[in-house]
């Protein structure tokens, strides 16, 4: 991706679109490597999701560091994953909220498709918007609930569709596990974010997994 001048429209938060030093050292420690024009877009997107913060609960984060350094850098860490996968993957994207981890996601890698579902119309104009700006046209919002979708056949065509499905603070892994299964291909993959409470979340969704 090539560096990208501010878009029209798109609010200015010097503080927000600069990655702080620890932002650099986690990525370098986890031998994430991104280019210019990527640091470019993850610091408009960041300050876009700040921004829109004041208006709409979109995180509980507040400040530019804590935002880089917690947010981005988790959605970089799926990283990995991915690039064990083929290329030119269909990425859903549950609960998408203030687009993460999606739109990091997105940003790094414009080869894949991402479908971002969110339940609430604001937070669903913020996704769009944000994609518009940072012209991440591979990137599609659908307002919707997981647990309706995923369990009936839609206009959509959602279930049993895609290769990855990523998801972040929509409960514990036995929840989350029934709202993303559903969307799956046979062979696909389950990414979810989670902080240091995933093993005993893992052992608690033993049953759910396995069914």
């Amino acid at each position: 991706m090539t560096a990208v001048d501010q878009p029209d429209g798109a609010p200015s938060n010097d503080l927000a679109r600069i990655p702080p030093p620890d932002f650099h050292a986690m990525v370098a420690d986890a031998g994430i490597i991104l280019d210019d024009g990527e640091l470019e877009s993850l610091g408009m997107f960041a300050s876009m999701l700040l921004d829109a913060n004041t208006r709409t609960n979109l995180t509980g984060v507040r400040t530019p560091e804590e935002l880089w350094t917690r947010h981005v850098f988790a959605a970089l860490t799926l990283l990995p994953v991915l690039e064990t996968l083929s290329s030119a993957l269909r990425v859903l994207d549950i609960g998408s909220g203030g687009g993460l981890p999606a739109l990091p996601l997105a940003i790094v890698r414009p080869e894949d498709h991402y479908t971002l579902l969110e339940a609430t119309g604001k937070k669903c104009d913020f996704l769009t918007q944000t994609a518009e700006l940072l012209k991440l046209d591979h990137v599609t919002v659908i307002q919707g609930r997981a647990e309706q979708l995923g369990h009936h056949d839609d206009e959509h065509g959602l279930r049993s569709s895609f290769d990855v499905i990523t998801s972040r603070a929509v409960g514990r892994v036995t929840i989350a596990s029934e709202l993303c299964v559903p969307f799956a291909k046979v062979g696909g993959l389950v990414v979810l974010v989670k902080g240091a409470k995933a093993p005993e979340e893992l052992e608690e969704a033993r049953a759910a997994l396995h069914m």
